[in-house]
């Protein structure tokens, strides 16, 4: 599948099917931010796109979020990237289903994996200007911060 593709599907169904466009949306972002992650890590850059939406940061919608300039990986890939590991691809939808799930439920009812954390970043760049201070948390080659 190309990225473009999910994308401009994703944006079809909005409409008709919100929840099938927040998934695909959320789904391809997990999968090409994190696909061979623990998926404890791959479920924590799911709530991170959460949290953003849940607080109007680039968006109301999933998808809005999530291909928000330079903020995910669906921005910031060319539109010809094709995720093309079907088991990662099945795993990264099972996740964004399963994050959607958890945020629909009332604040004081969800388990968070990692409460508070706004950006990510891979271990294997160097950090960026915004990444100052300890991480709230380390899981797999990911670092996740609560950005002030």
């Amino acid at each position: 599948m190309k990225l473009a593709w999910l994308l401009w599907m994703a944006s079809w169904m909005a409409p008709v099917a919100p929840h099938l466009a927040s998934q695909t949306c959320l789904a391809t972002t997990v999968y090409l931010e994190a696909r061979g992650e623990p998926q404890i890590g791959q479920a924590a850059v799911a709530e991170v796109a959460l949290r953003r939406r849940e607080m109007g940061l680039w968006g109301k919608h999933v998808c809005e979020v999530v291909t928000a300039p330079k903020q995910f990986a669906p921005s910031l890939v060319p539109p010809g990237t094709q995720l093309d590991n079907l088991q990662s691809w099945q795993l990264a939808w099972t996740i964004a289903g399963r994050a959607l799930h958890e945020w629909s439920l009332p604040r004081d009812r969800r388990r968070y994996v990692v409460p508070h954390a706004m950006s990510f970043y891979a271990a294997d760049i160097p950090a960026p200007s915004w990444a100052t201070g300890s991480p709230l948390a380390v899981i797999g080659d990911h670092r996740f911060y609560a950005v002030n």
